[in-house]
C-alpha cells in the first residue's frame, strides 16, 4: 500500500517477511492497518507468534478489529484518566471480539497488538506484547526530539514471555497512555523485528529511540513529492537490508504518520 492522506496525517505502512521466513518460504506473520473516521485516525500493528500455526491470520484479524473498535472513540479532547478508561474499554472489546471469532483455536492465532489513536488535541496508545511507538515532538537546541512511549510490563521480573491477545486475562497486561501535546507531528509504530534498529538499549531493555533511525524514516514521509511506489520500494529495501537482518531476522513492520502541511517536519 502506498502513502495516503488520513485526515491531517500522511500515513505509510509496510510489512515484510524476515530472513528466516524468506529462507523457509513462510509468509509474513506481521500485519498493519490504518483507518480514519471523521477526525479520528487509528494506526495498528500486530506480530503473529511464529510458533503458532495461524498467527498470520491472527495478526490480520487483530489490526482489523483494532481500527474498528478504537475508531469509535470520541474525537473530543478529554482528560487522562477518562481517556485511559476509554482506551482500555476499546482494547477489551478487541479481545472479546478476537476470542469470539477464533473460538477454541484462539491460541493458534496468537498475536501481539499495538494501537495509536490520533484525535484532535490528544493521542491515545494501547499495547499488549512487544511492539513499540516513537513520537516526534518539539525541539531542543534546534534539534527535533523523539520520545519512546512506555511499553507494557513484562509478565514477571524473571520472564521475557510475550503476552498475546489470546493470553488468558490479556487485558490485565495492556498498557495505555494519553498524550496531550499539540507539538506531536510524527508517529512511528513497529513490531519487535525493528526493536534493535529503532531503539537504544541498556541492561537488555529499550530505553529511548534511536534518533537517527526515527528521524530518517519520518523525514522521508514529510514531503508530498514522494511517489507512493518509490516509497514502498525504498522502505522494503531498508527493512530487508543486510544491516537490519543482521540485527534481527524476524518479520518487520513499520507504520508511520506525519502531519500534513508541515514540510520538513516543522522547525
Amino acid at each position: 500500500m502506498g502513502t495516503r492522506a488520513h485526515g491531517s496525517w500522511r500515513v505509510h505502512g509496510l510489512s515484510v517477511e524476515g530472513y528466516r521466513h524468506r529462507r523457509d518460504g513462510v509468509a509474513c506473520q506481521d500485519a498493519w492497518r490504518c483507518a480514519t473516521d471523521g477526525p479520528v485516525t487509528v494506526l495498528a500493528v500486530a506480530d503473529g507468534a511464529g510458533s503458532r500455526p495461524r498467527s498470520g491470520e491472527g495478526s490480520l484479524l487483530a489490526v482489523r478489529l483494532a481500527v474498528e473498535h478504537f475508531g469509535r472513540l470520541p474525537a473530543a479532547r478529554t482528560d487522562g484518566p477518562v481517556a485511559n478508561r476509554l482506551l482500555r474499554r476499546s482494547f477489551q472489546r478487541v479481545v472479546d471480539d478476537f476470542l469470539d471469532r477464533t473460538g477454541e483455536a484462539a491460541a493458534d492465532h496468537a498475536t501481539t497488538l499495538t494501537v495509536v489513536v490520533l484525535a484532535p488535541g490528544w493521542l491515545g496508545h494501547a499495547s499488549v506484547g512487544d511492539g513499540f511507538v516513537v513520537l516526534r515532538a518539539g525541539t531542543e537546541d534546534g534539534e527535533r526530539q523523539f520520545h519512546l512511549l512506555p511499553q507494557p510490563a513484562a509478565v514477571s521480573e524473571y520472564s521475557n514471555e510475550t503476552v498475546f491477545l489470546s493470553t488468558p486475562d490479556a487485558a490485565r497486561w495492556v498498557r495505555t497512555d494519553c498524550v496531550r501535546d499539540d507539538g506531536v507531528d510524527g508517529v512511528l509504530l513497529s513490531t519487535d523485528g525493528l526493536a534493535q534498529a529503532a531503539l537504544s538499549w541498556s541492561g537488555g531493555a529499550p530505553q529511548a529511540p534511536n534518533e537517527s533511525f526515527a528521524a530518517a524514516v519520518l523525514r522521508s514521509l514529510d514531503t508530498e513529492a514522494v511517489e507512493p511506489g518509490d516509497e514502498d520500494d525504498r522502505l522494503a529495501a531498508l527493512l530487508r537490508s543486510d544491516r537490519l537482518t543482521a540485527l534481527n531476522g524476524d518479520d518487520k513492520t513499520l507504520l508511520r504518520a506525519v502531519r500534513t502541511g508541515l514540510a520538513g517536519g516543522g522547525a
